[in-house]
């Protein structure tokens, strides 16, 4: 018998993607708009077309935007000035506006990393075994460190130890690289229930309909008699296998909330709507990743719901005993999370203003994988 499962795995975005690179780019040093789209400068090349000898004149020149040392003719595609080029532009066009950079691999080609994935899927795998193994939100079981509170749950669930972690056995490696015409630009908004919007963010994201191909590893050796032997055996093979069911129940909890919570939000209907549309799939399973997934997607969500005395307790802040988790002006009782990360359609109205509608969430998956070994 083999000591691990192969899995090919493919996922097909549904919304856009932004996983971050932690780089804001800057207009006209980085990037420039024209002809209605967002072209990624290339610095270097920009600058040696300048082909001047004078050391002077050369460093007035890399002191000056390189956007600026283009001409209207430039802004054609296949040229050496610029990386590559994105469909649509950011809401701000001002001097200083930036742009959140998309993670890509050397060659500026995006990609789905295999630790973003990971990061899902364990997400996922703690909310189904908080309730496998009858687990209780308990104020005594937490860390006072803020960074580590759950730490003590963690471990009781994924194993005491890194040696001993219920992920060793499971590896996603990162995506095949997808051309940068798969990039998008993004405005997103910070939406409250009330319908008022923060302040815009202006993101790279990866286009819908995007697929990626990945494969997914479980290593069976670390349930066997050799690691129990070795003392390295460790319990939730059986999590492992289950994953597209696990993951689909924890979705269907997750859309029933969003659903719930975009309910009467004005003028968030078509994200409602999306919502609403959005089933669980009879092949493979749903989640959301990246950027704008929230809190309910990176802890155990609706699990610490479940004791309304405990969530209020992590929620205050840390003079009031709490880990301040909630920030702003919210009052005890008030929902948490109080707002949603949302891609936003700008407009002009004929009388000049700006528009501005929420039309979707950010994230979303349909994964499918079949065994190949």
């Amino acid at each position: 018998m083999a000591d691990y499962i192969l899995y090919r795995a493919r996922g097909t975005l549904l919304t856009p993607l932004h996983i971050g690179s932690g780089r804001d780019l800057l207009l006209s040093y980085d990037y420039a708009i024209h002809g209605g789209r967002t072209w990624r400068l290339n610095e270097e090349a920009i600058l040696e077309a300048q082909n001047v000898d004078d050391p002077a004149v050369l460093n007035r020149l890399m002191q000056t935007p390189p956007a600026q040392l283009l001409k209207p003719a430039d802004f054609r595609e296949g040229s050496p000035f610029f990386r590559y080029v994105i469909r649509g532009t950011p809401r701000s066009q001002a001097e200083g506006a930036q742009l959140r950079e998309q993670w890509k691999d050397p060659c500026d080609r995006p990609y789905l990393p295999g630790t973003s994935l990971k990061g899902a899927l364990r997400t996922a795998l703690a909310w189904h075994a908080w309730e496998a193994l009858g687990l209780r939100p308990e104020r005594t079981r937490l860390n006072p460190n803020p960074r580590f509170a759950a730490q003590e749950y963690e471990r009781g669930i994924f194993g005491p130890d890194p040696n001993h972690d219920l992920l060793r056995a499971l590896h996603v490696g990162d995506s095949d690289p997808v051309g940068a015409d798969h990039l998008m630009l993004v405005n997103a908004r910070v939406l409250h229930r009330s319908g008022q919007m923060a302040s815009p963010i202006e993101l790279e994201a990866i286009a819908p309909e995007t697929v990626f191909s990945f494969t997914v590893k479980l290593d069976l050796a670390l349930f066997s008699e050799w690691a129990r032997q070795h003392r390295l055996k460790m319990r939730g093979g059986d999590w492992l296998r289950a994953l597209p069911a696990i993951f689909n129940r924890h979705t269907a909890q997750r859309l029933k909330e969003e659903r719930a919570w975009f309910n009467g939000v004005p003028g968030a209907e078509r994200v409602l709507e999306f919502y609403r549309g959005l089933g669980i799939p009879t092949q493979g399973f749903l989640l959301q990743v990246g950027w704008g997934t929230g809190w309910d997607d990176k802890t155990f969500g609706s699990r610490l719901r479940a004791d309304p005395n405990f969530l209020e307790g992590i929620l205050r802040p840390p003079k009031a005993g709490g880990y301040g988790i909630a920030r702003g002006r919210r009052q005890p009782g008030d929902p948490f999370p109080k707002s949603r990360r949302v891609v936003v359609q700008v407009q002009r109205a004929p009388d000049g203003r700006t528009l501005e509608r929420p039309v979707a969430p950010l994230g979303w998956m349909w994964v499918e994988w079949e065994e190949v070994r």
